[in-house]
């Protein structure tokens, strides 16, 4: 799912959800806590080996489905019907099921409407006035442990989940049952920015998700894992096969998870020429034109039915409109396969600036993560223009209409990102959302360096978001997404996670040892159900490295990174006998230590400690064998690390002693402009200049120099007068003029 946050705009960074308030005292820096034993607290089982693989005996249970779907476009309304079939490969025996039943979020009484607060949310329909939910019209089950039965169970539905008893138990090690379900669901407009329904010029687009019961995992770990659907925790599922019937109305075009097995009947001769065109061309070719679909028929009483199949999947989508334009172009996979990436987008996004490129996108996408990663499974990759922000599933994604050029190539990227993570490693998401969006981020910050030669890159230093990384609204990165602050999800799921795995390849692995531990995860646990420790005992054994000290630190607590250089001396006074650096481990999380030494002869000396100097140490005191004077001594140079105060970072020197101190009580203050209705307030807090505007939270501001101070996450820059009586204010190229009171 993308998650988009901060816009560059002085009224949204003083507003921003993360409250910038002053630091607290942090806590002391503790080496037998950082580096305490008994990280795990589970060892190794028959089913998870403690060395991060699936054990000998484990075991997953499947579900296939047999789906059929008539979609109303006039009542947006879908009827259906669902035959499953579900494999008990667990030891237990099963006196019942459990399902889930996502479209009743958006019943009115239900537990996601009672938790969205005033303000609003993503979740939900958006204010839109709606009582949906299923309505379950029957349950009849066909067969089970082998036996005919053609029995009605009882069931028992509570908000999104249904438990149906079984007349009879399903037997362990291969037990196997098929029911079906009749049911029938009207789509909501915005359906929690995962599905919906938006008008266009040419007709309808529906997106369909979360669109047919579905069945709970039944896992080693939890058993039943039936944590309600409440809109921000996503998706746990088992894996299975899954065969679609969809029919619509005539005029419409269906683009779905997985292979149309009957392109004859919903094509014409032409444009079946020219899909087999695309399958073996590397440059998009038009299916149906922004012409065709301009001059389609805009409404038809007559249907037609589209069929698919998709294998090894979790889950099925789709998306039906009359509105389509259609392309295509072939993705080349590492082992000679082919797959086909397509695009379905109105003509109101058409152009090479917008949706366009989309195939493009696309078929980059999944040939960069399937070289770098694992091979890409499915035999086809949509891009859907919806009303969503973005959103994913097992070979297709909705991605937002409006979207385009660095936008629409990162929502892309994002969303077929995702058929790594959860799609392909299949991690509790409900739980876990840091397993799959976060592991997300962080190969999409990858990708986008890799996407026609940095074509959309932008650098970002992760020191830029240190302000948010050690914020004390924060919770822990493990915290359930239904289990935090909404306006953290962003940061928690996200970034953090996306981070963590980027000093663990950047500062602390490497990245040829870390490439080599992540693939092995995701092929360890293709089409499995890894757990956190699963993840950190994989890492580990292949690295060949102790790193419970970094999961504590960045991903269980909310540990701050902090070093220091405490000074910088010559061996007895004389800089051609070399020098004696002393560095500080600050923060509870220790890190390596980078620095760079700069000479007076313009040479830079770049200097790396392990870890393992914070062992035993809060302090640590080394020699370098130099005979040039130093100029300055700068920890982490390049901001590969979220240090949450950068201004002990750097010891300038002038002979033997530290250069440029600047007294911070000189611009505190409170100033007022004649330009804006805005007044703020400085102040010094824990040797950190902050800024307030009235009724809002505080920001930390960085020193730039020469009476320049930045709040760089906003594009802020304060530029105080030497007399440090004003400041002038630069907000993307814009200037307003502030007075001291």
């Amino acid at each position: 799912m993308n998650f988009k946050i901060f816009k560059p705009v002085f009224a949204f960074a003083m507003a921003v959800s993360v409250h910038f308030s002053a630091q607290t005292e942090a806590p002391k820096y503790s080496y037998t806590e950082a580096f305490k034993p008994f990280f795990y607290k589970n060892n190794g089982t028959e089913t998870r080996s403690a060395s991060g693989q699936p054990g000998h005996h484990y075991w997953q249970n499947s579900a296939d489905y047999v789906l059929n779907a008539t979609l109303n476009d006039g009542k947006n309304e879908i009827s259906g019907s669902a035959e499953i079939t579900y494999t008990n490969n667990s030891f237990d025996d099963l006196g019942f099921l459990w399902l889930q039943l996502d479209q009743n979020l958006f019943k009115k009484d239900s537990r996601g409407n009672a938790v969205i607060p005033l303000g609003g949310s993503r979740n939900g329909a958006k204010g839109q006035a709606f009582d949906g939910g299923y309505t379950i019209k029957s349950i009849e089950i066909i067969s089970a442990n082998g036996k005919n039965l053609k029995t009605t169970p009882k069931y028992t539905i509570t908000d999104t989940r249904m438990q149906i008893d079984l007349p009879q138990e399903l037997k362990s090690k291969g037990g196997v049952i098929k029911f079906v379900v009749n049911y029938s669901f009207v789509s909501p407009n915005y359906g929690s920015d995962r599905m919906g329904v938006e008008p266009t010029k040419n007709g309808k687009i529906f997106t369909m998700a979360q669109w047919f019961p579905r069945m709970c995992v039944y896992d080693d770990i939890m058993g039943w894992n039936t944590l309600p659907y409440l809109g921000a925790g996503e998706f746990f599922l088992e894996y299975g096969n899954i065969t679609a019937n969809l029919t619509v109305p005539a005029n419409q075009y269906v683009v779905a998870s997985g292979e149309l097995l009957n392109p004859k009947d919903v094509y014409t001769n032409d444009q079946i020429k020219k899909w087999e065109a695309a399958k073996n061309s590397d440059k998009t070719v038009i299916i149906r034109s922004a012409a065709e679909a301009n001059a389609g028929e805009k409404t038809s009483s007559a249907t037609k039915t589209w069929k698919f199949k998709i294998e090894n999947t979790r889950d099925f989508a789709w998306a039906s409109s009359s509105a389509f334009i259609l392309d295509a172009a072939k993705i080349n996979l590492p082992s000679g396969k082919k797959s086909l990436a397509i695009s379905a987008y109105p003509v109101e996004s058409d152009g090479n600036a917008a949706w366009g490129r989309s195939t493009e996108y696309t078929k980059s996408s999944i040939e960069n993560y399937s070289k770098r990663w694992f091979e890409y499974t499915y035999p086809t990759a949509v891009n859907v223009a919806g009303n969503e922000g973005g959103m994913e599933y097992p070979g297709i994604v909705f991605c937002h209409m409006n979207s385009k050029g660095a936008d629409l190539w990162g929502v892309t990227d994002h969303e077929f990102g995702h058929n790594w993570f959860p799609m392909i490693v299949g991690s509790n998401e409900r739980m876990f959302a840091w397993m799959d969006e976060g592991f997300n981020t962080f190969i999409n910050s990858i990708s986008e360096k890799d996407f026609n030669k940095g074509e959309y890159y932008v650098p970002k230093s992760l020191q830029q978001m240190s302000f948010a990384f050690n914020s004390d609204q924060m919770e822990p990165v493990v915290t359930a997404p239904d289990n935090l602050k909404e306006r953290n999800l962003g940061f928690l799921a996200y970034y953090k996670p996306g981070a963590g795995l980027q000093m663990l390849r950047d500062n602390i692995l490497g990245e040829e040892r870390f490439d080599k531990a992540f693939r092995e995860y995701i092929k360890r646990w293709a089409f499995k159900h890894p757990t956190p420790e699963d993840f950190f005992h994989s890492m580990e054994n292949v690295a060949g490295e102790d790193l419970s000290w970094f999961w504590r630190g960045w991903f269980i607590n909310k540990w701050k990174i902090d070093q220091a250089v405490k000074g910088v001396t010559y061996k007895n006074g004389d800089f051609t006998k070399g020098a004696i650096i002393k560095v500080e481990n600050i923060g509870q999380l220790p890190m390596p230590v980078n620095m760079d030494i700069k000479f007076k002869d313009g040479t830079t000396e770049n200097v790396q400690l392990p870890v393992e100097i914070w062992k035993r140490n809060s302090e640590w005191s080394f020699e370098v064998p130099t005979k040039k004077e130093i100029v300055s001594v700068q920890l982490d140079p390049k901001g590969t690390l979220p240090d949450a105060n950068v201004s002990d970072n750097t010891f300038k020197m002038t002979g033997t002693t530290v250069a440029e101190k600047i007294d911070l009580k000189e611009f505190t203050g409170n100033f007022s402009s004649k330009q804006i209705p805005l007044k703020v307030t400085t102040t010094v807090e824990n040797d950190q200049l902050m800024l307030q505007a009235t009724g809002q939270p505080k920001i930390p501001l960085a020193y730039e120099g020469e009476g320049k101070f930045g709040f760089e996450m906003a594009g802020l820059e304060f530029q105080f007068t030497k007399d440090r009586k004003g400041f002038t204010l630069n907000q993307g190229g814009k200037k307003f003029e502030f007075t001291k009171d």
